[in-house]
């Protein structure tokens, strides 16, 4: 079951939500704000990005990881 809400913008936010919305090419507003609410669910936070680069450095600290220069060092 649908249901609707209602939201509340001032005139300088909702012009720039009807750009975005015609720019990227959304059929409505309804579909523009499915997709930040996929695209939100999708990011982590900023505590789990330094977390996972603080883990990281210390992977490459104990030898865990190797020092690549560019994607071919990898393959």
């Amino acid at each position: 079951m649908r249901k609707v809400i209602t939201i509340s913008l001032n005139e300088e936010e909702e012009k720039k939500v009807r750009e975005s919305i015609k720019k990227k090419g959304f059929s409505s507003m309804s579909s523009y704000f499915k997709h930040l609410i996929a695209t939100e669910e999708d990011m982590i936070s900023e505590e789990e990005l330094l977390q996972d680069a603080k883990d990281s450095i210390e992977e490459y600290k104990k030898g865990g990881s190797i020092r690549a220069d560019s994607m071919r060092d990898l393959i």
